[in-house]
Parts: structure tokens; C-alpha cells; sequence
């Protein structure tokens, strides 16, 4: 008994044949029946429509020549033949037919193969069954592709490569080419709301691409015509049916396949727009396709934000970090500099500064902000500029740390208006050298690299502790010390590593340190690539003022030795022939001489130090009492020395150390203009 004659007495009653005719007639799947041998014996009107011909063109057809150019089943006759052997159903098998009469829209079919048994098991035929999926498998691509851009646009933070990711990911699967314009302004990496004016933005191709299909496309980086997206930018994605990507007509010269364009914008501001095609062989974009292609041009839109943003404050950063270092003339006499910053792009606030200082002295800076960022290098930059009006004071390194500490904690009061986990904190090391005795002294606030290199070799890689984070809860005291070094020794200081990596390698800077021989630009060299990223790294090479420089004597604790020190003041200015007025110098030594008798305490040290075509005259006592400058009534007889000194030097000042003070001004330095 075949298949058809199994069917025609199944049931043996009305009942069952009416059952098994509303199940032909009604069902809204097509049925087929395939006898053992694959034929077509039996199918209901349903499969006769998705099939398109008639079912007596399809009856008693073998069903690999029956289906062959409409499910495309001819390719999987073993798929029939395993489930008639095996019993075992194949269920949901995604096929794909040809396009339907004049469209170009391919139909895809979910077909299911079941064996049909007798009462005793054996097989009798197939019954297949087919339904119309395209609806569904339509909306599942875009699902997949939406989600593909999701996963893949973005993955950087550089608006050329989200716009080449959109290409990638759009072409083929939703256009045969793709043109990717953004305006002039995102791509100089400037804020595309300052891009204002009436006319439309300028557009500049940033990624362009086509499939073997696609129409030719324009070369990236020359200017857009405005035609080529319409006469207007559109608010959303919007069907501009016809032309191709580059706007070229067809051979006959009408226009070839629809084009889509979608606007690429975030929060208003227009960063550009993007072009899909399709060629006359594909189908035409509809209605889902424009939702598809606003969602994906919004979140490219959020991509190229996000990019900007970065590139923007990568430009910010690397301004703020790149404040230029001024090789002054006074620095120059003290040390020789050579200075290094391995960029990451983390926005690390690292900085270093070589600062000239009064009385020939510099002081070198190096420090970091933690939490890389904006935040971190507006800190640094806030710090930074800190760090050089505290220098104005004179302070000891430790004494500028503690006020730079407070400084820190300030900030951090403005910045935080919750929980204060994230309040700023920064390490910095400071070291002041002075070249008339070698002296330099170093205080350090958290954790950086400082070591000192002798001219003969040996390197000191803690000449101080680690001391308290500047902005943390601990605060002063920071650690400081004080080290007398011999000329021609090399200074090291690098900044502090980040939580969670090793920063600066210390055993391989100090073993790359251990040849003094070479000049610090050679050593920077070799250190700068043991640095981790966003590192800074200040070698300085120190250097003595000679006797042509500097003369120093001691000085009497008496009155009478206030000549003394006039005549040798004297006779120094004519040994070094400056072109200063010898009486303006004598009086303000004679009035810094005096004021140290009478209000400080032994010994006085008197000390000129030869400053371009001027003179800088110090005196020192063991004094701690500050002086001051004050004004003195008509009938007062003194309180009028400092008014003086204030009077005709170019500048003056007091700094204070552990042995006493110093009182310095500085005479002919300056063009008479600037005094």
C-alpha cells in the first residue's frame, strides 16, 4: 500500500476523511505529501501559492525537480532521505527561494520534514511542511546587525576609526557601498558647537566603501558636495531614491538603486552624515530599514561624542603638560637639564619644572596627580602654577610642600560635593641647589624616584624618605634632608608610579644612572624607556660658580667692621669691572651689615654673587628674627635701612634656614625700564 492509497483509508469513516480535508484545505502552513520515492503526490492550496504554479504542475514530480528553484531542497534530498530511513524530524530548516516577480525581495521558508508510519511502523512517505519567514527573518538581521554595531563601533577612541567601523559593518549586509562625511570641526577635533553660522556645515568624507555590487565611491578627505546627501542635511534618516554613493547616474542616465541617509548627531550638534546604497539588483530600503539606520547612526553618533571628547582633552592635557620649560640664564649657571615625558594618553598630570630662584639658585620639581584624567591635569596645571608663586617666598622645600599641601586639600573642598573617596592627592619631590656651595635641599611628598649621582660613580637612590601624599589625611611633616654635593654631580627625579603598576623601574634607572660620564641628555636617553606611560624625568647636571662669580667673606660681630665691609665691596666691583654704581652698592651692604649687627645674631657672613652685568649682595647672620620694611616718621632717627635697600635695589627678599636667615638684594640686574 503506497502513501495516497494509506490516505484514502485511513480512519475508514467520514469523520476521519473530513478531518484530514480540513487539514489540507484550512491550514495556513503548505503541506506536502512525498511518497518513499520523493515524489510530490499530494500538497493543499497554500503550498501551491508559495510555490507560484499550479498543483498539477507539481504532482507526481520528483521533489528535487519540484522544488528545486523554489526551496532549494535539490541541495539537501539526503536531509529527506535521512529523516525517511531514520524516522527522525528536521524541523525549522531556513531556506531561501528566488526572488518573487518583479521585486527583488527573496522569500525565506521554514520547512519541517516528518516520516509518515503505518500501524505497524513502517514508513509510508513524508509530509513536509513550509511557512513564510521572511517577515521575521528580515527583522532578525536587523537585530543582528544592529547588535554587530553595537559591539563594533566605538571599540576605539579616534573618529576616523568609528567612521571606517561603520563601514565595515554595514557593507554588504545593509548596502552595497557606504559613504561616511563628518564636518570640519570633528575632524580638527574642535567642539562642533562653536561650528555656528547660517551656512550648512562643511563635510569632509572620512570612510568610504562599496561591495563587487556597489557603485564607485568618493576618495576620503576632499570636501563633499552638499547634492551628494540631498539639498539639506535631514533630522533623520530619510530615502533618497536613485542616486548612487557618488551621485553618478546610470548608463542611460537616469538614476540606479535608493539611497539612504542618515544624520549622525549627538545632543543636537550635527558631527555629520552617512550615505547607504543599494544597486538595482538589491532590494529597495523600506520603512524598517530607516529606523535600522537612525539606530545605528545614533550610536555612532555617541562613538564619534565620546572620541571627541577624548581628542579634546588629549589636546587640553597636552597643552597643560607641554608648559614650556624656560632655560633661563640663572638656571643655566646652576645645572645643566635634560628632561623627558613618555606620553600614554591616560592623561596622567605629571609635570616637572626647573624654576629660577634669587641668589643664582633653582629648584627642580617633579610631581604627579593621581587618578588619571581632565580632573588630574587641571589639578597638576592649578598646582603647577602653585608650586611657582610659593617660590617667590623663599620657603625651605618642606615648609613650600606643607603650603602646597593645603593648597591640595582646598581644591579638594571644591571639587567634591559627596563622599570623599575621590578627593585629589599628588606626590612631589622638590630639591633646591644652590651653586655657590653645593648645597641642595629635598623634600618629598608621597612617592617619586630622586637619586643623586656622583662624578665618581656612586648613585644614592634615597637621599630622602617618602613622605605623605600632598591632599591625604596625614599631611605634614614631609621628609627632608639636606646634601652638600661636589660639581659635576647628576640629579635624578621621575614621577611617581600609578596604584597597581611599577611606574619607574628603580634598580634598572639607577644602574642605567651609573655612568656619569656621559652628558644628562645621553643619560635621559637610557632612563626614558624604563619609564611606564605618562612618566616625567628631570636630569640635572650640577654646576659651581667660580671665584670670577662669587666672593664671601666673614664679617665682624662690631659695628666698626660696617667700613670693612664697604671698602671690600668696593674692591671687588672694580676687580670684576661691572658697570654698576659702586655707591648704591656700598650703602645697601652697609644697611643689610648694620641690621644684622644690631638685630641678629653672630656670625654675619657677607656674600656678592657677579649676576649678568649686576650684582646680588646676601648677608647672613644666626639670627631667627624676620625683618621687616617700614615705613619711619620725620622724627624718627632710624627704622629707615630696608625703606632704603627696597629703594634703590631691583629686588630684595629674606629666606630663612635652620642656622639663621639671609637677606639679599639684587643691584643692576635688570634693563633700568624694568626696574
Amino acid at each position: 500500500m503506497n502513501a495516497e492509497q494509506a490516505l484514502a483509508t485511513t480512519g475508514g469513516n467520514t469523520w476521519g476523511e473530513a478531518i484530514l480535508g480540513a487539514v489540507f484545505t484550512q491550514s495556513h502552513v503548505g503541506l506536502h505529501i512525498l511518497d518513499r520515492d520523493l515524489r510530490v503526490i499530494k500538497m493543499n492550496e497554500v503550498a501551491a501559492r508559495l510555490r507560484g504554479n499550479p498543483t498539477e504542475q507539481i504532482i507526481g514530480r520528483p521533489a528535487a525537480e519540484a522544488y528545486a528553484d523554489t526551496f532549494g531542497l535539490s541541495y539537501d534530498e539526503t536531509v529527506l532521505r535521512e529523516v525517511l530511513a531514520t524516522g527522525r524530524p528536521a524541523n525549522d530548516l531556513l531556506v531561501t527561494g528566488p526572488p518573487h516577480s518583479g521585486t527583488h525581495h527573496s522569500p525565506v521558508f521554514s520547512v519541517s520534514v516528518h516520516r509518515l508510519e503505518d500501524g505497524d511502523g513502517h514508513a509510508l512517505g513524508l509530509a513536509v511542511t513550509s511557512t513564510d519567514v521572511t517577515e521575521r527573518e528580515q527583522a532578525r538581521a536587523r537585530l543582528g546587525l544592529l547588535h554587530d554595531a553595537h559591539e563594533r563601533i566605538g571599540t576605539g577612541l579616534d573618529v576616523e576609526r568609528t567612521a571606517r567601523e561603520l563601514v565595515y559593518v554595514t557593507l554588504p549586509r545593509f548596502a552595497d557601498s557606504v559613504v561616511v562625511a563628518l564636518t570640519d570641526a570633528v575632524l580638527r577635533g574642535k567642539d562642533p558647537a562653536l561650528d555656528t553660522g547660517d551656512t550648512a556645515p562643511l563635510l569632509r568624507c572620512a570612510a568610504a566603501g562599496r561591495s563587487a555590487a556597489g557603485p564607485p565611491v568618493p576618495e576620503v578627505g576632499p570636501v563633499l558636495l552638499p547634492g551628494i546627501f540631498g539639498d539639506t542635511l535631514p533630522t533623520s534618516a530619510a530615502l533618497l531614491p536613485g542616486p548612487a554613493a557618488d551621485g553618478a547616474p546610470s548608463a542611460d542616465g537616469g538614476r540606479t538603486g535608493t539611497s539612504l541617509v542618515a544624520p549622525l548627531t549627538a545632543h543636537g550638534q550635527v558631527l555629520g552624515v552617512v550615505a547607504f546604497h543599494r544597486g538595482e539588483n538589491a532590494a529597495p530600503y523600506e520603512e524598517d530599514d530607516l529606523a535600522l539606520a537612525d539606530a545605528i547612526a545614533a550610536r555612532t553618533a555617541t562613538c564619534l561624542e565620546n572620541a571627541l571628547r577624548f581628542t579634546r582633552e588629549h589636546i587640553v592635557m597636552y597643552a597643560l603638560q607641554s608648559w614650556p620649560l624656560r632655560q633661563q640664564e640663572a638656571t643655566q649657571r646652576a645645572v645643566e637639564v635634560a628632561q623627558r615625558h613618555r606620553p600614554g594618553g591616560t592623561g596622567a598630570g605629571s609635570w616637572y619644572d626647573v624654576i629660577p630662584l634669587p641668589c643664582a639658585r633653582v629648584a627642580l620639581v617633579v610631581g604627579q596627580v593621581e587618578n588619571p584624567g581632565l580632573s588630574a591635569v587641571a589639578t597638576m596645571s592649578r598646582l603647577r602654577t602653585a608650586v611657582h608663586s610659593l617660590t617667590t617666598l623663599d620657603l625651605d622645600p618642606h615648609e613650600l610642600l606643607a603650603r602646597l599641601h593645603t593648597t591640595t586639600r582646598r581644591l579638594s573642598v571644591e571639587h567634591t560635593t559627596g563622599p570623599t573617596d575621590d578627593e585629589p592627592t599628588a606626590s612631589c619631590t622638590i630639591a633646591v641647589y644652590d651653586p655657590a656651595d653645593g648645597r641642595i635641599d629635598i623634600a618629598s611628598a608621597g612617592t617619586s624616584l630622586f637619586a643623586v649621582i656622583r662624578p665618581d660613580g656612586t648613585v644614592d637612590a634615597r637621599p630622602v624618605d617618602d613622605g605623605p601624599l600632598l591632599g591625604a589625611d596625614e599631611g605634614p611633616p614631609f621628609a627632608c634632608a639636606t646634601v652638600v654635593l661636589p660639581e659635576g654631580s647628576t640629579l635624578c627625579l621621575a614621577s611617581a608610579p600609578a596604584p597597581g603598576d611599577e611606574g619607574v623601574r628603580t634598580d634598572e634607572i639607577v644602574s642605567a644612572l651609573a655612568r656619569p660620564d656621559r652628558g644628562p641628555e645621553a643619560m635621559a636617553d637610557d632612563v626614558e624607556r624604563l619609564l611606564a606611560p605618562d612618566r616625567v624625568l628631570l636630569l640635572a647636571r650640577t654646576r659651581r660658580l667660580s671665584s670670577d662669580e662669587l666672593a664671601q667673606w666673614e664679617i665682624p660681630f662690631d659695628f666698626e667692621a660696617v667700613g670693612t665691609a664697604r671698602t671690600l665691596v668696593e674692591d671687588r666691583i672694580a676687580a670684576w669691572n661691572l658697570p654698576v654704581d659702586p655707591f648704591t652698592v656700598t650703602l645697601v651692604v652697609s644697611e643689610l651689615v648694620t641690621n644684622a649687627i644690631r638685630y641678629g645674631a653672630a656670625p654675619v657672613t657677607l656674600r656678592l654673587l657677579k649676576e649678568g652685568p649686576g650684582i646680588i649682595c646676601e648677608v647672613a647672620d644666626a639670627g631667627q628674627a624676620a625683618p621687616h620694611l617700614r615705613h619711619a616718621k620725620a622724627v624718627d632717627e632710624g627704622g629707615r635701612g630696608l625703606l632704603i635697600c627696597a629703594s634703590i635695589a631691583d629686588d630684595w627678599g629674606v629666606r630663612h634656614t635652620d642656622d639663621g636667615k639671609t637677606v639679599w638684594a639684587t643691584i643692576g640686574t635688570r634693563p633700568p625700564a624694568t626696574r
